[in-house]
């Protein structure tokens, strides 16, 4: 009788043991999926700020642009004068620069 008990405590402890099994694979499944899950939340809200990030870029660029032909316009003006103020002084002083020019090549020093 007791080889009949001790038959059936080992088939107990098996069936146990694959319960257990059972548990154990049922909860590591669980995880997998809850990961997965986070994971695919994850991607979906760093696209959704991605997305946002890029439309408020846009935005400013848009501001940003909207000015550029004014800017661009002014930086037009400001070279013009620029070069205008380059060209009266280079006007105003090459006289003077031809005279240095030519006495330094004419004169012989010994």
């Amino acid at each position: 009788m007791d080889n009949n008990r001790g038959q059936g405590g080992i088939q107990l402890l098996l069936a146990a043991e694959q319960e257990a099994q059972h548990i154990v694979n049922a909860a590591r499944n669980a995880k997998l999926a809850r990961l997965k899950q986070a994971k695919e939340e994850a991607e979906k809200e760093a696209a959704e700020f991605r997305a946002f990030m890029e439309a408020e870029f846009q935005k400013k660029v848009a501001e940003s642009s909207g000015d550029s032909g004014s800017n661009v316009k002014r930086l037009e003006q400001e070279t013009e004068a620029k070069i205008g103020h380059l060209k009266s002084e280079a006007a105003r002083i090459s006289h003077d620069v031809v005279h240095m020019l030519l006495k330094h090549v004419t004169t012989v020093k010994n």
